[in-house]
């Protein structure tokens, strides 16, 4: 489900859970759990074609409503976790990383990518994006944030690039000795001085996301709403014509 690989003071995380590594519950704590121990630079990368394709649609329309409250808390705190790890954090995208996927990229302090598609589709499905979700699309994206979340689609990894999605591109077998090796760079400098300038750097965001902690009750029902499953099922379908 998540692979833990030591390289040297850097920790990398690899999601190999299914074929497109699919966001579910149990994922999202192994991942918050993960993070949380950590107390060392991070990387964290995907398996095959897939860094993560999004949540589980199949868990939200099996599960109904108290599945999908399960996963609404599990995919806040798995991105708030990643999003203030006080040490250096790099994404290393080695393929598709689509709707949660994309946020999860965008939660690190860097991204880099090999090739694959990313994209924010959630709205093309019609579920809403949680606050915490929506602030670090806003602080990774700026002025982009609007144009790539309203969009809902997928762009390749040198439009991305053009987009402020990634940092930087990189050849597959090159990714993630990159990845690593900035990761490493990043923790050579002082641990303190990193640590407050991250949060100095999300004090906006993390005080937007603050003033919803109580929970989003419209969120809670944009997901579990009879229109949303009807699009999530249509989907699904789509998908499976396809393969």
């Amino acid at each position: 489900m998540l692979i833990t690989e030591d390289r040297d003071d850097v920790a990398v995380l690899r999601i190999e859970h299914g074929r497109v590594g699919a966001l579910d519950v149990e994922l999202l704590n192994a991942l918050t759990e993960a993070v949380t121990a950590s107390d060392r630079a991070l990387v964290i990368t995907g398996s095959g074609s897939s860094f993560s394709a999004g949540v589980d649609l199949h868990r939200i329309l099996d599960g109904g409503r108290p599945y999908t409250e399960e996963l609404l808390a599990a995919l806040s705190r798995t991105y708030r976790v990643v999003f203030d790890h006080p040490r250096p954090t790099v994404a290393a995208v080695n393929g598709h990383a689509i709707a949660g996927g994309c946020v999860l990229a965008l939660a690190c302090d860097l991204r880099l990518m090999s090739g694959g598609r990313i994209g924010l589709t959630e709205l093309a499905v019609g579920v809403p994006f949680p606050t915490p979700a929506l602030e670090i699309v806003r602080h990774a994206l700026g002025s982009r944030a609007g144009r790539v979340l309203l969009g809902a689609e997928t762009v390749d990894h040198e439009r991305a690039l053009a987009l402020g999605m990634v940092d930087e591109l990189t050849e597959p077998g090159e990714l993630l000795p990159r990845a690593v090796a900035l990761a490493a760079e990043l923790a050579s400098r002082s641990p303190e001085s990193y640590r407050l300038a991250k949060v100095q750097l999300h004090l906006a965001a993390n005080a937007a996301i603050e003033a919803t902690a109580d929970g989003d009750a419209a969120v809670l029902a944009g997901w579990t709403s009879d229109d949303t499953r009807l699009r999530i099922g249509a989907a699904l379908a789509a998908l499976a014509r396809r393969q």
